[in-house]
């Protein structure tokens, strides 16, 4: 059996090895790590100052905008600081912790999204009710039970990492730490890990994935049955939802399902870049073009600025 050397120290490949694009990298994810958080804080900002817009639709929206604060938070300052010292080195306490953080943010997304996709599904479906089952209470359990779900359950694969050691080895594949390329550096018996994984991500996924979008099924056959005027206006307050859900889900199933993963080509960085970094700022700016009531509400507060 060959010796292996027991880390505690990691080494993530980050974008570039090239010295002279470090400046500019940082310049440019600076750039976007400070929209993400202009953009997602004017929207919670929006939501807590306009009276219009405190309804359970835009409750859910505003809790969104706050896990992409949170989610951006934990990848790009990490990448920052790489860019900065040009060292890339992180310990494995440290990478566990960024990956639980990634996790819970992770799980939060998603389960939000389905608890999303319910709301729109009452809106629609059943009008009349609608006060009566998004009542404040109900939406608020909602989403204590999202982020309590979200915080316990990632808790499980961390444990577990807890008792592997790691090996020098070939770099993490990327410029944060992930799951799969912890595994990938471990020279414990990660069989139980990947197997653990395996069944939860499909388990628990592929239930939050259909809870997401069994309520569009119904949704759409509704909708089909309203009148123009009404499936214009009921098309109009799914559209945004949609959009950031297959956004979400289209660039997951890209960076984790994709053949040949042990390949890390520039394309699964740029996926990487995608799924970590503009996602959440992409989200604002969809729900911001297209929704009548939030530019109102942007409108009406630009002209209280201008007026003080």
């Amino acid at each position: 059996m060959v010796n292996q050397t027991i880390s505690y120290t990691l080494v993530l490949s980050g974008l570039s090895d090239l010295p002279s694009l470090q400046l500019p990298l940082f310049l440019v994810f600076l750039l976007v790590y400070l929209m993400t958080l202009t953009g997602n804080l004017l929207i919670v900002l929006l939501i807590c100052t306009d009276s219009h817009l405190q309804t359970p639709m835009y409750f859910f929206l505003g809790t969104l905008a706050c896990l992409d604060m949170g989610y951006s938070s934990v990848t790009i300052p990490r990448m920052l600081f790489d860019f900065h010292t040009q060292k890339r080195l992180i310990s494995i306490q440290a990478c566990i912790t960024q990956l639980y953080f990634i996790m819970v943010f992770v799980v939060s997304e998603c389960s939000l999204l389905a608890v999303m996709s319910y709301d729109r599904y009452v809106a629609i479906c059943h009008p009349l009710h609608y006060t009566q089952i998004m009542h404040w209470k109900a939406c608020v359990l909602l989403v204590l039970g999202v982020l309590i779900f979200s915080v316990v359950y990632p808790l499980v694969h961390v444990l577990l990492l807890l008792k592997l050691t790691f090996c020098i080895s070939t770099p993490l594949q990327g410029f944060f730490c992930d799951l799969p390329q912890l595994l990938l550096v471990s020279c414990s018996d990660t069989f139980i890990n990947v197997l653990l994984l395996f069944i939860l991500g499909i388990l628990i996924a592929g239930g939050i994935f259909a809870l997401t979008f069994c309520p569009y099924i119904i949704i759409l056959n509704t909708i089909m049955k309203m009148s123009k005027a009404m499936r214009s206006k009921a098309f109009s307050t799914c559209s945004s939802h949609l959009t950031v859900v297959f956004i979400f889900y289209g660039i997951a199933f890209f960076s984790y399902f994709h053949p040949n993963t042990k390949d890390h080509s520039a394309v699964d960085k740029v996926a990487s870049v995608f799924y970590a970094v503009l996602t959440p700022l992409v989200n604002p700016l969809i729900y911001s073009l297209r929704n009548k009531i939030i530019q109102i509400s942007l409108k009406k507060a630009v002209r209280r600025l201008l007026h003080i």
